[in-house]
């Protein structure tokens, strides 16, 4: 099962470049619950809705975001972490970003339930125990 998680979240991070939203959404619970870093200010993002308006957040501020994986692994049987690049052109500043980010992801019966982002590599690791 853990190389069909990884299978479905390369699925779904392709889905979110092209901004197909029902894609991306055939690939998560119908409870999903995505963090992003700025989670702790804004509070999360839950269900479809909150994913649809997570995609619209993210349209608005750098309408040519990109997930680049650099890395996506398995962690046990229904978790995955992917270490990944963001680039961004800010619409507001006109300024640009490259960013490296770590997504864990956990998985309920093949789909994504829970989508944690970090910028902190390190806390991304402790999340899921391989921190050193």
């Amino acid at each position: 099962m853990s190389q069909e998680n990884v299978e479905t979240i390369r699925a779904a991070l392709d889905a979110m470049n092209r901004r197909d939203i029902d894609r991306y959404l055939a690939h998560c619970t119908a409870d999903v619950e995505l963090r992003p870093p700025t989670d702790p200010i804004e509070g999360p993002y839950i269900g479809p809705d909150g994913v649809r308006r997570y995609f619209l957040d993210v349209e608005d501020a750098a309408p040519d975001f990109h997930l680049h994986a650099d890395r996506i692994e398995a962690v046990g049987d229904s978790r995955v972490i992917g270490f990944l690049r963001m680039t961004a052109t800010f619409r507001t500043s006109g300024l640009p970003a490259d960013q490296q980010v770590t997504t864990v992801y956990d998985l309920v019966e093949g789909k994504i339930s829970h989508i944690r982002v970090f910028v902190d590599r390190q806390e991304a690791l402790q999340a899921v125990g391989l921190a050193e």
